[in-house]
């Protein structure tokens, strides 16, 4: 279970460019996300490359969050958006 979620600016600033329809896709997956971050249906993963230290999971078909594993309950929210966050 994660008991709290840091979100850097980087990724603050990319929410508020979203849709609403968006936000609330994100809003409700993040509540699964909180109760497991491996819920199957977020298909968690952890990157390679430059993101190695990173993982992501999916809101939908074309919007992820990157985020890093602080601890065992605590996690940044580093990134949102589409594929080009990986850039």
């Amino acid at each position: 279970m994660i008991k709290e979620i840091i979100y850097l600016p980087r990724f603050d600033k990319q929410y508020k460019k979203l849709t609403t329809e968006i936000q609330e896709k994100t809003e409700a997956k993040e509540e699964i996300f909180r109760k497991n971050p491996f819920e199957p249906s977020l298909r968690t993963h952890k990157l390679s490359g430059p993101l190695k230290d990173f993982w992501v999971f999916s809101i939908n078909h074309t919007h992820r969050i990157i985020f890093k594993f602080v601890d065992r309950h605590k996690v940044w929210f580093y990134s949102i958006g589409n594929h080009d966050i990986y850039e």
